[in-house]
């Protein structure tokens, strides 16, 4: 029995790059030999290069061909001599020489180049005269005013240039045409061509953007004309195994004769050999119905008044363009099917009778392939119901392999949102309006490409499913929009506090387009969803804006969907409101030093993690990136770097205790390099979001419905029972399971020491990817969601963000003497960046006395009242105090935001005692600092680095505060940063 799973490459389906390879050979030049009354004919109502045009563009197809028209055959001749042309319409009636002879000396010059003979009437030309040599002319054709024409002239010679390659590479389909005469070849030509591809455009709607699109119509079954039976023969014979159907005349040449029945033999023969071969028989004589039937083959009556809607019907019915229909054996319609995804659901709906009666004449497999999606259907056509054990076990392979084909689909994709077939089991990536995705969201765009460029990946960690969370992304549209139909622009300049600009955003009205697919999306998404920024100029290289607009989380789990889309619209309005925020508009004057323009798009993303009691949250966040700023041991910054925290991304991002390690060697462990250190490092607090008994009116503004939990609180769920070490008092150790009893301890050694979850190399293989694909050192955002029954389901890496590192150090070379360090109140072997500084006369410091830890929020605002007044005299300064900066854990440091310190040019980080928190290279405060090339120098107490608090302590005041004080040298001071060694020296 056949496996039940997709058995077609994936791969042929996760890219589109074969059919970047189709219809390679393109008609882009034609050459029209006319005489002006010929060209005068033809051109009544337009050019011929307009009207071409005009079809082109009526059926949306891309690069119509150019038009150059001489009257002249000499000159046609002469002109073939000195230029490219790919196909050349000849006129019968020319001056110097007739078509026939015309078309023979082209062939002289250019023996493969396609010549065709468009007369106005048969009379000279057909039967082609017996005295004449016509072997000049490809193919004869009968212009009657129908424009539709010259589309198919083109599109024929194309297909019999590109057939032979476009099959064998891509498998593409072929129909063949028998048709001798050039009247009816000039009217059945463009009516199939146009049923064709409008049929192809209208089946290729689901789920693919326009490129694809545009693409896939490449892949549209190619249409091979014959004039007589040899000709049909030889196209059957090489392309029996790619054939699509066969309509043929009844009446037409075989050896070198007219015979009566041409068309049933040829038809005969076909169906002997393809039992379920779609085929047509066309005649002018109604009596040959009669020889259709004996076929058996669908009959059309050349005279018939409704000729084209016949054509068109047979397209429907017999060649898989129209609706799937489901019917019983006795031919009763069941149900109908209109696309990929209510196939799926029907075959895993109707009776055993009907799936085995559709399988068995390869419905499946016809309907399959008029969407293009040559690759399953030639799967479904190699199997029958033999090969399975059961005919349920035939339907579970059919349903498996449709859905694995619509997810392949999308794998790399940004579909544009629709409602009515908005599919969230396969769907990943859909955007609503037209505007941007904004930085943050085309880094996750271009994560998924990569992904798919690289499969190696998926191969080596088979066992994790690694993936970007189902994202919803709503365009800069939505914001622009918004901010006009509200008349909310005027904020963008105003000196509005962020409350205030918040209740102006809370106030307005959605734009009603907006909403009502916001909650078509709700009505089939319960997860909970993540509601993030994506600015237009967030995660750009050297200027990212990381954490300055606002994530908001959201359950989505609330019976009422009115109420869950006023939860995400408020969401919504608060990531747009934070646009307009202060720290924003100060961190955009210190990049442009213009007045603040940026637009706003929004990312919707499932969240990651899984519902622990209460509760909801992944069981590892983290943030790595490809280069390591303050590298220890062996380690080199290149081997970079990576801060993981159980629980939900805010822990690291902002800058809370976090356990860091660089991927190359998850062994070495600074923070844990003793049992004491330990105790003091890990991690004790972490964030989950309450999806039970949460405010029905969410307070987005408190996070009301984001809890910050103590590990032990958390001690009987999975996540603490895999990540988390027992401490055992009486033998002052830390043991490596959960299992005993004591306090529990986040020491990640699972992960880290036993591998149970292959993180580091994971992370090591990624940031490789990331940076080759950005072309610079790359930082990405990820979460971890572990499963508990590994052999029920896989675990799950999932990308958040991905963006280029920030940072543009100059690279020349600076070299600190034995003079300089001695002479330095600043020395320290732990600084970032590299060059030289001589602008900065200001220092703003916290006052080590004075110092008192439950005070810090109160000294941020401080230093952001001296940073407001040295901003108006435009002087730079340098920061000190201590702990980590911009930590949003007041215990850990400061918890500055931009707008407290956005006038500064250094920054000195002291590590203590009573404050020694690792730097913190994950958080979003330190992404911008570096993004801006401000240095940031740490400084140790007990190591080689110093400070000179007493020298400082001597210089008097310009201004103090309660624990700030700010001094002013008379010249300024000389800051020197050597990058190769992290080494930095501050002198006067």
């Amino acid at each position: 029995m056949l496996a039940k799973n997709s058995d077609f490459p994936s791969e042929f389906y996760a890219n589109f790059k074969i059919f970047h390879e189709l219809m390679a050979v393109k008609v882009r030049d034609i050459l029209l030999v006319a005489s002006p009354y010929d060209a005068f004919i033809i051109e009544e109502d337009g050019s011929l290069a307009s009207r071409i045009i005009n079809e082109y563009s009526g059926l949306n197809l891309s690069h119509p061909p150019r038009v150059t028209r001489t009257s002249s055959a000499v000159i046609a001749l002469t002109m073939l001599r000195s230029k490219k042309f790919d196909m050349v319409i000849t006129m019968p009636h020319l001056d110097e020489m007739d078509a026939f002879l015309l078309g023979l000396e082209i062939k002289k010059i250019k023996p493969d180049l396609p010549v065709i003979l468009l007369a106005q009437s048969l009379r000279g030309v057909y039967p082609l005269p017996a005295n004449k040599d016509c072997s000049g002319i490809d193919r004869m054709f009968v212009w009657s005013g129908n424009s539709d024409l010259l589309l198919a002239l083109v599109k024929n010679t194309e297909d019999h240039l590109n057939v032979h390659t476009d099959t064998r590479k891509a498998m593409v389909r072929v129909l063949i045409l028998v048709e001798d005469s050039p009247v009816y070849r000039s009217s059945f030509l463009p009516l199939i061509y146009k049923e064709i591809v409008t049929q192809t455009q209208n089946v290729l709607v689901e789920g693919l953007n326009e490129e694809h699109l545009l693409l896939k119509m490449r892949a549209r079954p190619k249409i091979l004309v014959a004039e007589n039976y040899e000709q049909a023969m030889t196209f059957y014979r090489k392309y029996h195994s790619y054939l699509f159907g066969v309509l043929s005349d009844t009446r037409f040449p075989k050896d070198g004769k007219m015979v009566a029945d041409a068309g049933y033999r040829l038809l005969s023969k076909i169906r002997a050999d393809i039992p379920d071969m779609p085929l047509l028989l066309m005649s002018s004589e109604s009596e040959n119905s009669e020889k259709a039937e004996k076929i058996p083959a669908v009959f059309l009556d050349k005279n018939s008044p409704d000729l084209l809607s016949e054509i068109h019907t047979f397209f429907l019915n017999y060649l898989g363009f129209g609706d799937f229909v489901f019917r019983s054996p006795d031919g009763a319609e069941i149900t109908r099917a209109h696309n990929l995804r209510t196939i799926e659901e029907k075959v895993a709906e109707i009776p055993d009778e009907s799936l085995r009666y559709h399988a068995a004449r390869n419905h499946f497999s016809n309907w399959i392939m008029a969407r293009s999606e040559i690759g399953l259907a030639s799967t479904l056509r190699r199997v029958h119901a033999s090969d399975f054990s059961s005919t349920e076990d035939m339907r579970q392979y059919i349903i498996s392999n449709i859905h694995n084909l619509r997810k392949f689909r999308q794998n790399g994709v940004v579909a544009q949102f629709k409602a009515h077939n908005f599919d969230p089991n396969v769907t990943d990536f859909v955007k609503i309006g037209k505007g941007s995705l904004g930085g943050k969201a085309r880094g996750l765009a271009f994560m998924s490409v990569l992904l798919q460029q690289n499969p190696e990946i998926y191969e080596k960690y088979s066992e994790i499913n690694i993936r970007i969370p189902k994202t919803l992304v709503i365009t800069t549209e939505g914001f622009e929009a918004f901010v006009r139909h509200n008349n909310l622009k005027y904020l963008a300049g105003s000196d509005f506090s962020d409350d205030m600009v918040t209740q102006c955003f809370l106030n307005a009205e959605m734009p009603g387009w907006l909403t009502k697919d916001l909650e078509a999306f709700l009505s089939q998404v319960r997860h909970p969803l993540s509601v993030r920024s994506s600015s237009l100029l967030e995660d750009a290289q050297f200027q990212p804006y990381a954490g300055l607009y606002e994530t908001y989380m959201i359950p989505n789990n609330h019976p009422d969907v009115s109420k869950r889309l006023e939860h995400l619209l408020t969401a919504v309005k608060l990531v747009y409101a934070s646009t307009y925020y202060e720290s924003p508009k100060a961190f955009s004057r210190n990049v442009f030093n213009q007045p603040y323009e940026d637009t706003m798009a929004v990312i919707i993303q499932q969240l990651a993690g899984e519902q622990y009691g209460d509760h909801f949250y992944p069981a590892i966040s983290g943030v790595a990136q490809s280069h390591n700023y303050y590298p220890v041991s062996h380690m080199q910054p290149g081997d970079g770097i990576a801060h993981i925290a159980m629980g939900l991304g805010r822990t690291v991002v902002e800058g809370e205790k976090t356990l860091r390690f660089s991927p190359k060697y998850p062994s070495i462990l600074p923070q844990f390099s003793a049992v004491d250190d330990i105790l003091e490092n890990a991690q004790r607090y972490f964030y989950a979001l309450r999806i039970r008994d949460y405010p029905e009116n969410l307070n987005f503004r408190e996070y009301s419905n984001l809890e910050k939990r103590e590990v032990d609180e958390a001690e009987a769920e999975f996540p603490v029972k895999m990540l988390a070490s027992t401490y055992v008092p009486e033998e002052h150790r830390i043991r490596d399971s959960s299992t005993m009893a004591g306090m529990k301890i986040l020491t990640f050694a699972q992960v880290l020491k036993y591998n149970m979850f292959p993180l580091s190399d994971l992370l090591d293989d990624l940031l490789t990817l990331g940076r080759k694909g950005l072309g610079c050192p790359a930082e990405i955002e990820f979460s971890v969601d572990l499963s508990a029954d590994r052999k029920k389901r896989k675990s799950d890496f999932l990308f958040l963000q991905m963006r280029p590192m920030a940072g543009d150090q100059e690279h020349f070379e600076v070299e600190i003497c034995k003079e300089e360090i001695e002479n330095a109140f600043c020395c320290s072997m732990q600084a970032m960046g590299n060059g030289k500084s001589e602008n900065i006369s200001d220092i703003v410091y916290v006052k080590p006395d004075d110092f008192k830890i439950e005070a810090t929020a109160q000294m941020a605002d401080e230093i952001g009242q001296i940073n407001a007044a040295l901003l108006k005299e435009d002087r730079p300064y340098l920061l000190a105090g201590p702990g980590r900066w911009g930590s949003s854990d007041r215990w850990l440091g400061i918890p500055v935001q931009w707008r407290h310190i956005s006038g500064v040019e250094a920054i000195v980080e002291l590590r203590n005692e009573q404050l020694k928190a690792d730097p913190s290279q994950g958080s979003h405060f330190f992404q911008n600092i570096t993004s801006l090339g401000i240095h940031y120098i740490t400084v140790t107490e007990g190591a080689d680095d110093y400070f000179d608090w007493e020298w400082l302590s001597s210089l008097p005041a310009v201004q103090e505060t309660a624990f700030i004080r700010h001094v002013r040298l008379e010249n300024p001071m000389t800051l020197k940063i050597d990058g190769r060694k992290a080494q930095c020296v501050i002198f006067c």
